[in-house]
């Protein structure tokens, strides 16, 4: 199992979304690295914590499980469609999604300015400068087991790290 990090405008799509929906295509992501995460990486049951972006404050919402492995975005091959590439053919597809299945939505948002803090994360590429834009960051287990340690001594979430593994 792999561990990441997925960002979302909540005001686009957020974690109470994801809640009412269930599982959820993570579509409309036009970034070449986190694409090939995507397409190359990401496999059913890794689990992410699902990062509300462009928010006050931005932080960690809650946790998602990944439920099919990467597959063409649908969404690139419809003109009518915002997220639309019309370099993008069916047989030489550029962009890719995962489904994505909802766990938990934390009691209160785990903000970015708290995880700075851990040093645990501090080779992370979530705190790395140049990465703030990844809408998908790989997490390794040691980042994961100290952010889900903060989400529990911060009562955000309760038990041994939930029965979230």
């Amino acid at each position: 199992m792999a561990y990441w990090l997925i960002k979302s405008n909540p005001s686009c799509f957020s974690i109470n979304d994801l809640e009412c929906a269930g599982t959820e295509m993570w579509d409309g992501v036009r970034n070449y690295r986190a694409r090939n995460f995507m397409r190359d990486d990401m496999q059913a049951g890794d689990k992410a914590f699902f990062y509300h972006s462009s928010a006050k404050p931005s932080g960690i919402a809650g946790i998602v499980t990944i439920t099919k492995a990467g597959y063409p975005d649908t969404t690139q091959f419809h003109p009518e469609h915002r997220h639309y590439d019309p370099k993008a053919t069916a047989e030489n597809p550029r962009w890719y999604m995962v489904d994505v299945t909802f766990n938990q939505a934390f009691g209160d948002i785990l903000p970015l300015s708290e995880l700075k803090f851990l040093p645990a994360l501090e080779d992370s590429l979530l705190l790395r400068k140049g990465c703030e834009q990844l809408t998908i960051i790989p997490l390794e287990p040691k980042h994961w087991y100290a952010i889900m340690d903060m989400t529990e001594a911060l009562n955000l979430i309760s038990g041994e790290h939930g029965s979230i593994e």
